[in-house]
Parts: C-alpha cells; sequence; structure tokens
C-alpha cells in the first residue's frame, strides 16, 4: 500500500508540475491579445489543460500524500511531512481558486467574443496574476520535492 500511494503521489506531482509548465509557456508565448482567434483557441487549450491536467494530478497528488501519512507511523511525528502536507494544502487551494477558476472564466469570455457575443477588447487577458501564481506555486511544488527528497530534521519543540 505504501509503494502504491508513494507512486501515486509521484506521478501525480510529476503530471502537476509539468502541467503548470505546459501553462506558463503557453501563457508566455501565446497569441497576441487581438487576435480573437488564436488566443481564444489558446484559452480553450489552457482550460483543458487546467482541467484535465493540473487539477486531477494535484488531486493524486494531495490525496495519496496525506493518505501515505495516515499509513505511515514514522510519518505522523516528522516534521517535514507536516510542512509538505501544510504547503501541499497551499498549492491546491491557490490552484483552484488562482488558476482554474481564472482560466476556466477566460476561456468561456473569449469563447463568446469569438461567438461575437462579446467585445474583443473585453475578452482579451494578459494572464499576469495567474502567470505569477503560477510561478509561486511552482516554486511551492518544487520546496516540496526537495522536502521529499532531503528530509530534513526540524527542531523538535518541546512540550
Amino acid at each position: 500500500m505504501r509503494r502504491l500511494l508513494k507512486f501515486l503521489h509521484t506521478t501525480g506531482a510529476i503530471g502537476m508540475m509539468g502541467a503548470m509548465a505546459c501553462l506558463l509557456v503557453v501563457m508566455i508565448f501565446g497569441p497576441a491579445q487581438n487576435a480573437v482567434e488564436g488566443q481564444s483557441a489558446v484559452m480553450g487549450a489552457m482550460a483543458q489543460i487546467a482541467t484535465w491536467v493540473f487539477m486531477p494530478s494535484l488531486a493524486v497528488t494531495l490525496i495519496a500524500g496525506l493518505l501515505g501519512i495516515a499509513v505511515t507511523p514514522g510519518f505522523h511525528d516528522a516534521g517535514w511531512v507536516w510542512a509538505k502536507a501544510a504547503t501541499g494544502i497551499l498549492v491546491f487551494e491557490g490552484g483552484l481558486l488562482y488558476v482554474l477558476g481564472p482560466i476556466q472564466a477566460a476561456a468561456k469570455t473569449s469563447a463568446s467574443a469569438l461567438g461575437g457575443h462579446l467585445d474583443p477588447a473585453i475578452a482579451a487577458r494578459t494572464f499576469a496574476s495567474e502567470r505569477n501564481t503560477l510561478w509561486v506555486l511552482l516554486a511551492v511544488a518544487l520546496a516540496n520535492v526537495a522536502l521529499g527528497v532531503w528530509r530534513p530534521r526540524f527542531p523538535q519543540i518541546p512540550v
């Protein structure tokens, strides 16, 4: 069971960080804001990446990690494990609220602009805040990997 959870946790982290990297590349090198057709297609692709790769991978990583803590008695008192759990929950919340939601909303808005139901100027997005959030989430995910690999010993707090 522990090996299965470790495998799921690792493969989920690979998918999650890969999806974040893909989203960043698309946000940085995507089409110009005035190209409505291209931008609509790119936003639709970003929404699909966020919905079908990023969030499921993030959920698998978080759930497998928390179950791994539960089934491994040695993890119950390890400070690095609880640091990983706390930052993993923050990555999940940040991914849900500041990445997935805005990308899906922008894809819908862009599709409406392409259909002529909305002014293209309103649909134009630069994704500056989402891009910055992805950089932060990617750094936290990388820190989580580092915690799992090196497993530092945190000082014990006297009770």
